[in-house]
């Protein structure tokens, strides 16, 4: 799995959170040199507490080099990944140089610009920099600091040229700006960093009206291609590396809710429904979007060696036994993926049993260790299962699938996923433990003492996902967090199912920033680690029903509400087109009726 250098711009005014952003874009990376731009020696003490501030926030990965030649020291490290913090105070380092202030002189930056860019050309490992937008940060109304803005404005159009992405974050928003010449059939820019891995074609945007399509008539769907046939396995070098993701398309929602506002019915009244419709019109980059009809379940199966120490209601064996229920269409998932004509697979990642060959194409070994006293698997196990929850997830998009889920069997998972959402929210093990499948007080007990020991074990590496996953998560947690990233880097539609699931997209959305807004939850379970985990990613989830079984089956059953969602904006009448006149068309001035 080649990963490509990626040259990131980052701008933004004063205190809008570009600098965090730029270091989230780095978090996958263990070693990171901080290039920080301002003076080496300063008298300013305001200034010194900024740096010291900026210091204290990153952690043991980053090397601070200050420097005022960027270019030199670029060069000096091509292949170690680079923050640049900020042009604006190495642009003023180089006015400072020349004695460029005075609003006489005739300064000429253009040769270290160019120097500049070709150091950036050079680099073979992510560098991100970060920029002030004249448009947004204060400047002074004196020549000295006209200057500044226009040498500024300069400097960032010709960084921007050097870049593969530039990103414009506002109050700490953040929004990818398009390129500003080839561009794809999407109207997204190519470049670099985007994925190696051709995004599912969209339908370009129109602002034309809309026919009316026809009705959908729900049926049965054609059977992807199976993701676990026998081939070569997936490559896990840098399996835990990934491009940028590219969010939805904002403009595509506005369009969406344009069109909600057009339907046949009071605006807002068919409630959270329209919003659904409107993200899935987002994800497809279309509006009126596509119907949904080849949606896919993937079962993510493995055995915990915690489970050998009492903290689930049933043993450990009940996982093969499961999974073979699975496979041959006996169990909750299957019968209620049937009602909504969604395929179901499962997954051996890591049962402690021996299961059928087109199983186990992606096993990484026999279980997990026991997380309270040891690593669930080493880092070479994590990137191989990594790797295969990418590959499935590439497996099923290439083959047709326009919706995944993911869901998961294995005695004893809700340990492993509890704990990393307690490491990644820095919760109690006592606020967050839940009855899993329904084990006794005692039971609680011994499963509370396991999750704070795993999360004890989980601190050390809680800033990097690939170690995390290794240390407490297991093959299974492992391989879904993959299947989740590469969801979000393919442009696919995702429902999250339960506190299993939604652990492994809070890892996910640490290995890809971003990957969160091509999810939506489908339900709310009644693990209280859920709820954290659902605040933690921002996400509200569809149905309350009360459910622990796992499998996918809460969001399997969410299904129908988001393929309903699609449909309203897809087969609705709009008052136009049904001949229905529309609330603002009523409203008849009083002088009109009187003459």
């Amino acid at each position: 799995m080649a990963h490509r250098a990626t040259r990131t711009l980052v701008l933004g005014g004063v205190r809008s959170g570009k600098s965090a952003h730029g270091e989230s874009l780095l978090r996958a990376h263990q070693q990171i040199r901080y290039l920080a731009t301002g003076p080496v020696t300063t008298t300013d003490a305001e200034w010194t507490a900024r740096v010291n501030t900026h210091k204290q926030r990153r952690d043991a990965r980053y090397t601070t080099i200050e420097t005022t030649d960027l270019a030199e020291a670029l060069r000096a490290a091509p292949d170690i990944p680079a923050l640049v913090d900020d042009l604006g105070s190495w642009l003023t380092a180089r006015i400072d140089a020349v004695d460029g202030w005075d609003s006489g002189s005739d300064i000429d930056l253009d040769a270290d610009i160019t120097e500049l860019c070709d150091a950036l050309a050079a680099m073979n490992a992510d560098v991100v920099l970060i920029s002030s937008e004249v448009g947004l940060s204060l400047v002074p109304p004196t020549p000295a600091g006209r200057l500044f803005q226009d040498l500024l404005g300069t400097l960032n159009s010709a960084v921007a040229q050097a870049c593969d992405r530039v990103s414009l974050v506002v109050a700490g928003r953040v929004l990818d700006l398009p390129g500003s010449s080839v561009e794809d059939h999407n109207g997204a820019p190519v470049s670099a960093a985007q994925s190696t891995t051709p995004a599912p074609a969209a339908a370009p945007v129109t602002t034309a009206p809309v026919a009316t399509p026809a009705p959908v008539t729900p049926g049965p769907v054609a059977e992807p291609t199976p993701v676990t046939v026998s081939g070569e396995l997936p490559d896990p070098t840098d399996a835990e590396v990934f491009d940028p993701i590219t969010p939805p398309s904002e403009a595509v929602a506005f369009e969406a809710r344009e069109r909600q506002k057009s339907l046949t019915k009071p605006p807002g009244s068919l409630g959270r429904l329209e919003e659904i419709g409107v993200w899935i019109s987002a994800c497809q980059g279309q509006c009126p979007p596509a119907p949904i009809t080849s949606p896919s379940v993937v079962v993510f199966a493995g055995d915990h060696g915690v489970a050998r120490g009492g903290v689930s209601a049933f043993p450990p064996e009940v996982t093969a036994q499961m999974v073979a229920n699975i496979e041959s269409g006996g169990a909750a998932v299957n019968v209620m993926a049937a009602r909504v004509g969604a395929s179901v697979t499962v997954v051996d990642m890591s049962v402690d049993a021996d299961t059928a060959p087109h199983l186990s194409t992606f096993k990484v070994r026999r279980s997990s260790e026991d997380l309270r006293t040891t690593d669930s698997i080493t880092l070479a196990e994590a990137r191989a299962a990594l790797a295969a929850g990418r590959a499935i997830a590439d497996r099923l998009i290439d083959s047709g699938s326009d919706l995944l889920i993911a869901g998961e069997m294995g005695i004893g998972n809700t340990t492993p996923a509890t704990v990393l959402i307690g490491a990644l929210t820095r919760r109690e093990p006592v606020e967050i433990v839940g009855r899993g499948t329904g084990v006794d007080d005692h039971g609680w007990m011994r499963k509370t003492a396991a999750i704070r020991d795993g999360m004890r074990r989980a601190r050390k590496v809680v800033h990097d996902p690939l170690a995390l996953l290794a240390a407490v998560g297991g093959a299974d947690l492992t391989a879904t967090s993959g299947f989740l990233a590469q969801a979000a880097l393919r442009r696919t539609p995702v429902i999250l199912d339960g506190v299993v699931i939604t652990a492994a997209a809070m890892v996910a959305n640490e290995l890809a920033p971003g990957a969160t807004r091509w999810w939506i939850a489908g339900h709310r379970s009644v693990e209280p680690a859920h709820q954290i985990a659902l605040d933690h990613l921002d996400l509200e989830p569809v149905l309350d029903l009360s459910m622990r079984l796992g499998e996918g089956s809460g969001a399997v059953l969410a299904l129908p509400v988001v393929q309903s969602a699609a449909d309203i904006l897809i087969s609705m009448a709009t008052f136009a087109e049904a001949g229905v006149t529309d609330r603002d068309d009523a409203a008849v001035p009083e002088a009109a009726e009187t003459s």
